[in-house]
């Protein structure tokens, strides 16, 4: 079945009821056109899934603002450039920190660096908690995250290793994250 404008709106609408099925529509039709604009932009095919990742989901956050005035693909191209600036600020910012001569010189007789005793106890609770807090979502999300997260593997290795297609794992990505979130603050 074709795609046309007006079956576009009809999803957005559906979309700002919580229809999950019209979510994943929009995300399907408009994937690759987001995901090749950003890949102009940053040459980079992780930093770019990570960015259109991000864009759905502060779009589908934010449906209920969309002005259906505006071409939906202009409103989500918009949500990307401004997810791309954001990751460049978080990028720069820890990158390019000014230290004079003074700090310079203290910085070089700085004790061991390696973590204490207490950080590494620290570290173990938080992922205990984190563990905890995956084992409440559904084990297809269960599976997704430990394979994105824990596993490292890409998005196309995912989807190959389940035997699905490639936007079916993204909008699992995308729910896991969403939904181990509000685990998290519940928490």
């Amino acid at each position: 079945m074709a795609i046309n404008s007006q079956r576009i709106q009809q999803h957005i609408e559906k979309a700002k009821t919580g229809d999950q099925v019209a979510f994943t529509t929009l995300l399907d039709f408009y994937w690759n056109e987001v995901y090749a604009f950003m890949l102009k932009r940053t040459q980079n095919e992780t930093d770019t899934e990570d960015i259109v990742i991000e864009t759905f989901s502060k779009a589908f956050d934010r449906i209920s603002t969309y002005n259906p005035e505006y071409a939906f693909n202009t409103w989500l191209i918009s949500i990307a450039k401004n997810v791309h600036i954001d990751m460049l600020r978080k990028k720069r910012s820890s990158i390019f920190v000014e230290i004079t001569d003074d700090e310079d010189s203290s910085a070089q007789n700085v004790a061991d660096s390696s973590p204490t005793a207490e950080d590494l106890l620290i570290r173990e609770q938080n992922l205990s908690h984190l563990l905890q807090c995956i084992r409440h979502l559904k084990p297809q999300y269960q599976e997704v995250i430990q394979l994105r997260y824990f596993q490292e593997l890409s998005y196309q290795e995912i989807a190959s290793q389940l035997n699905e297609p490639l936007n079916n794992v993204k909008v699992k990505i995308l729910r896991a994250k969403k939904l181990l979130l509000e685990i998290l603050k519940k928490k």
